[in-house]
C-alpha cells in the first residue's frame, strides 16, 4: 500500500502542482484524498492534482515523496495508469 506524491513542478493557475497517486487501487487513493480533504474535482482519471501549498501536509499525512519518473513507473506497474490515448478519447 502506497500513496505517492511527486515534487510540485507542473505550472498552472498561478502555482505549481503535484500528482498524488496510489500504486495499489483507486479506492486507496480516494480514501486518502477524502481524509486529506482534497476536493473530488482535483481527480483526473488516475491521479489527483494538488497545489504546492498542500505538499508538506500530504507527506505528513503519509504520502510518500517520489520522483515523477518513479511515480509513473509504479502507476503503470499497478495497472492504474490511464494512457494518453485514453485521455484524448474522453
Amino acid at each position: 500500500m502506497a500513496v505517492l506524491i511527486d515534487q510540485p513542478s507542473w505550472p498552472a493557475h498561478g502555482t505549481v502542482w503535484s500528482h498524488l497517486v496510489s500504486d495499489v487501487s483507486l479506492a486507496e487513493l480516494h480514501a486518502f484524498a477524502e481524509a486529506a480533504k482534497i476536493p473530488p474535482r482535483s481527480f483526473d482519471l488516475d491521479h489527483y492534482d494538488v497545489p504546492a501549498a498542500r505538499y508538506d501536509d500530504l507527506v505528513a499525512a503519509g504520502a510518500l515523496p517520489a520522483t515523477y519518473r518513479e511515480l509513473v513507473t509504479r502507476l503503470r506497474a499497478s495497472g492504474l495508469r490511464v494512457s494518453m490515448r485514453e485521455r484524448r478519447g474522453r
